[in-house]
């Protein structure tokens, strides 16, 4: 332990030259633990007096060299243990919003290790993988899978001016369901498979499900009508023109049906009722000329809405896809038909609650 006036009047006059000149708080702070030593303070009464640990003060008041003022520079700060910047924190959340190859990498994405290794470069702070993970966590970042995009496919333009029409559409069916109707259409199937979703469990522990595969599947094509969520879902062996055809023939004949309900003649219905717009997507089935004209015919308030390539997103009822396999995610089924009498319940029969304010996304083939 350095005894008191054991600084010479050279160095003295060094140290208090560099207490006021030098920008490093860490410096300046051992630079007076040598100071203070120098007047005779304990280490204890430097500890409480610089608001420091006790073992610090015992560090630097041996290690600190007032011939050398290299010596107060703490190596270790060098290398991981350096304090961050906010200038590192802002090239970080720079880097991390862009591609590897942007920065010459062929790799294709950061982890928080070649995070690390890059940053190094710019800023002359060497930290480990872990702490640029903690870094990104304090900055609200995850660590999740990446979702496939399909942006690239897509036509912004058309996009555009499909919304707005669409938009135009639910306007006037909320105002006059009896005017208009829009129905969203699609098709899904359901495997027997098991599927896998996140559930809760211990921390630390993962729950499991039955790994069994089962062969079958049910395939459902169906319809959501927008102003009061009507589901009509029909079971369907295989989706193609004709069976597209015929699932339209048996959802026209429930509109008659509700029409004839309401006391109203059926010479009316062709030419009295509201107007049909049905959302649909590109599939080549929905778009084979003989049913096309089939439909015209048959049914000339039915107007067809083909979405934009690529914009499952605008389509309302992948949410009930999505919802229905949802609930019976993790559940094994013994059989087709006891598959299909559930979906039957949940599709037909309002026995599925659905978030409706929750938004469509694009997920590459899974949309919700």
């Amino acid at each position: 332990m350095p005894a008191k006036n054991h600084l010479d009047q050279e160095q003295k006059e060094r140290l208090l030259k560099t207490l006021k000149e030098h920008e490093n708080p860490y410096v300046r702070e051992k630079i007076l633990i040598l100071l203070l030593m120098n007047d005779g303070k304990t280490y204890q009464e430097i500890s409480n007096f610089l608001d420091i640990a006790y073992p610090t003060v015992a560090y630097w008041a041996v290690h600190g060299d007032p011939d050398n003022l290299e010596s107060f520079l703490d190596g270790r700060r060098e290398g991981n243990f350096r304090k961050v910047t906010k200038e590192y924190e802002d090239i970080l959340l720079e880097v991390i919003e862009k591609s590897p190859a942007e920065y010459g990498y062929e790799f294709g994405r950061w982890t928080a290790a070649r995070l690390a290794t890059y940053m190094k470069e710019p800023t002359g702070i060497n930290l480990s993988g872990s702490q640029v993970r903690r870094i990104l966590e304090r900055k609200k970042y995850v660590y999740l899978w990446a979702k496939y995009s399909l942006e690239e496919k897509q036509n912004p333009e058309k996009r555009k001016a499909f919304k707005e029409k669409l938009r135009e559409y639910l306007r006037i069916t909320k105002e006059s369901p009896e005017r208009l109707q829009v129905w969203f259409w699609d098709e899904s199937g359901f495997s027997l498979r098991v599927i896998r979703r996140k559930n809760w469990g211990k921390k630390g522990t993962r729950k499991q499900i039955t790994g069994q595969r089962k062969r079958g599947r049910v395939n459902i094509m169906g319809g959501l009508r927008y102003h009061d969520k009507k589901r009509i879902n029909f079971v369907i062996k295989k989706g193609n023109a004709d069976v597209f055809y015929e699932q339209i023939q048996s959802w026209n004949n429930f509109l008659l049906q509700e029409w004839l309900e309401q006391g109203k003649a059926i010479e009316e219905f062709k030419d009295g009722s509201a107007k049909i717009v049905i959302i649909l997507d590109n599939a080549s089935f929905h778009k084979r000329k003989d049913i096309l004209a089939k439909i015209e015919s048959e049914m000339p308030n039915i107007i067809l809405e083909f979405l934009p390539p690529y914009s499952p997103d605008y389509n309302l009822i992948e949410l009930v896809w999505h919802s229905a396999k949802e609930y019976i995610a993790h559940r094994l089924f013994e059989s087709v038909s006891q598959l299909e009498q559930l979906l039957n319940k949940l599709l037909n029969q309002g026995g599925l609650i659905i978030k409706w304010e929750r938004k469509i996304k694009n997920k590459g083939n899974a949309v919700y």
